[in-house]
């Protein structure tokens, strides 16, 4: 796999995070669901962006696959409660980076979002042949 140039995986980072940071914290009057799951779409494309630049000659599926494990981890991670994890999922990094509650729902978001990073990488990557 041709790896994705560096100029454009920070274009796409830059564009997936400006895009994040408003559904989850500005009040665009946007429906509930779209600020729940727009947020957790958006930050596991981010994931993903990062693997695959990690990554760069690795085939997409299995990009894709390690994505959604890390993806999946994280949210697993959420049921561990310590009183200074407790304090660091309240401040904005935490909530960003970490989250803050355990769902199911949002294992299945990632999945999805980043089979859709994944096919628009394969897009994107053919284009520059």
């Amino acid at each position: 796999m041709t790896p994705r140039p560096f100029t454009r995986t920070l274009a796409l980072l830059f564009v997936t995070v400006v895009a994040g940071l408003p559904v989850r914290l500005v009040p665009l009057g946007l429906p509930a669901v779209v600020v729940k799951y727009g947020g957790s779409t958006l930050w596991a494309v981010m994931i993903y962006w990062i693997v695959s630049t990690l990554l760069p000659t690795r085939r997409l599926l299995i990009v894709a696959l390690i994505s959604g494990c890390i993806a999946t981890a994280v949210e697993f991670f959420k049921l561990y409660h310590s009183p200074g994890m407790d304090a660091f999922r309240l401040t904005l990094p935490g909530m960003l980076l970490l989250g803050r509650y355990f769902s199911v729902w949002d294992i299945v978001a990632y999945w999805i979002a980043i089979s859709a990073g994944a096919l628009l990488d394969s897009r994107l990557r053919r284009m520059e042949r």
